[in-house]
């Protein structure tokens, strides 16, 4: 493998790059303005063929660093299956196809399908009989199609693993080797990993040639932007540590990592009895409950999430004010891609993370590795009296937001602008100011209503009509 590439000079803007006028109008569209740096370390080398390795953090713009590049190469004269992505999660896997789409919107006749669980497998064998350009899925389900024979791989030329290390962290390691050795050679192999443990490096060295090897680190602007503290709290003292930090330091949102399902159970079990708006996120989870779990999330129908590493990857919330580590992490890598979910788009984040003396080399870890000396807050331990009574009235603080399942979606030609007008329009008669975010999924739709409001909304939407359509609309609890 190469020695990771030097391109702190590299070129900064799109229009450097060998990417076509279509793919640059896109860019400009969406209102892409410059590289990030794994972008403008990365696209050169996959646009030249080359196998890449990247160890980049989430929300380093990856995405777009492997799209615009498949995009670029990309036959579209058959459909037959040109590249193939694999992602740890239906969510993500969603999520990258999604952006796909929008970057390949000027590709005519561009087919992205999703392959992953949650969905009969022969809605999808019916997709694939019609052909398509590029999949993004699960290794499981694709590994599904390839034993049924209904996922055709001979004309595949690139194969991209994204957030590799989860996936060999969720026990994906066979199937991913078998999807390897089932795929063409020569053929473009990319991982994409927030870190690099040997598991990887062995992957890389059996199913790559000669990769570019790039590694970006958090820049250190991005690192002033969250304020990172540590809370020291003995194992049987984090619970009424937790309680605590949330109630004394003010959020919206806050999304609290545990290492264990049984953890993220018990944490989530606990503030819900305490008053708090909050959800969990496990490997157990079936996709729909899953899906249902991140879109209250995002839409601010849920304002804490306890999850696990390997539930939360592709996890991107907009606004996220802070980040608790109930449990720090064995690697010091995933602490920054924990943290790194807050302190977005020049906003200052806040990152708390629960300390037992025997983590204590843990921090020593993550300290050596982000240069940045973490700050030891003190707590009241045992409050009483009138003190436990506020802090409990300070932790209680329910969701602004309640969430709507509308039983119409992508596939019944429902689009958020129809959702909108139903809600806004005669019939409904609400404000614009009263509607938050609207998720479109396949056959159904989630739409964020304030919750003061969200019992008319109801009845209105269930009474009324979509697209000229009667659609079920529940309330998701």
């Amino acid at each position: 493998m190469s020695s990771p590439l030097d391109t702190r000079n590299a070129e900064t803007d799109f229009t450097t790059l060998a990417l076509s006028p279509a793919l640059l109008a896109v860019v400009a569209e969406i209102g892409f303005e410059k590289l990030t740096p794994v972008q403008a370390q990365t696209i050169p080398a996959l646009l030249a063929g080359k196998d890449v390795v990247g160890q980049s953090r989430t929300g380093s713009g990856k995405t777009a660093a492997f799209a615009l590049p498949i995009l670029e190469r990309l036959s579209l004269e058959t459909r037959e299956l040109g590249a193939l992505i694999l992602c740890p999660t239906r969510e993500l896997s969603a999520q990258v196809a999604r952006e796909i789409r929008r970057l390949g919107r000027r590709h005519a006749g561009l087919t992205v399908l999703v392959l992953a669980g949650g969905e009969p497998v022969g809605r999808q064998i019916g997709a694939l009989e019609k052909g398509i350009h590029i999949a993004v899925g699960t290794p499981g389900r694709v590994l599904d199609h390839l034993r049924r024979r209904t996922l055709r791989v001979h004309r595949v030329a690139t194969v991209v693993l994204d957030e590799a290390d989860r996936m060999l962290d969720m026990g994906f390691q066979e199937d991913m080797e078998k999807i390897l050795r089932a795929l063409p050679t020569p053929r473009q192999t990319v991982f994409f990993s927030a870190t690099f443990p040997t598991s990887i490096e062995a992957l890389c060295q059996k199913h790559q040639q000669a990769p570019v090897f790039v590694k970006v680190e958090p820049e250190p602007e991005q690192a002033r932007e969250i304020r990172q503290l540590v809370v020291r709290a003995e194992q049987e003292q984090k619970i009424g540590a937790l309680r605590w930090l949330l109630a004394t330091h003010p959020h919206e949102s806050a999304l609290i990592f545990a290492n264990l399902k049984v953890t993220v159970a018990e944490i989530a079990k606990v503030l819900s009895e305490a008053g708090v708006s909050a959800g969990s996120l496990h490997g157990d989870l079936e996709q729909y409950d899953r899906d249902r779990v991140m879109a209250k999330f995002r839409n601010a129908s849920t304002r804490v999430l306890v999850a696990t590493d390997v539930a939360a990857r592709g996890i991107d919330v907009a606004d996220l004010d802070l980040v608790v580590n109930f449990d720090l992490p064995s690697q010091p890598e995933v602490y920054v891609h924990r943290i790194g979910r807050t302190g977005r788009a020049g906003k200052v984040g806040l990152a708390i993370s629960l300390c037992t003396a025997r983590e204590q080399l843990k921090v020593d870890a993550i300290e050596n590795l982000t240069g940045i000396k973490l700050v030891v807050t003190e707590r009241e331990l045992v409050p009483r009296g009138e003190k436990k009574a506020a802090l409990a009235q300070a932790l209680e603080r329910d969701a602004k937001m309640a969430t709507l399942r509308i039983s119409g979606g992508r596939k019944e030609k429902v689009r958020p602008g129809d959702i909108l007008g139903a809600l806004t329009g005669e019939a409904g008669g609400l404000n614009a100011a009263d509607i938050g975010k609207i998720e479109i999924h396949d056959h159904f739709s989630y739409v964020a209503v304030r919750k003061s409001i969200s019992q008319g909304a109801q009845q209105s939407l269930s009474a009324g009509r979509i697209k000229g359509r009667k659609f079920n609309v529940t309330f998701e609890d």
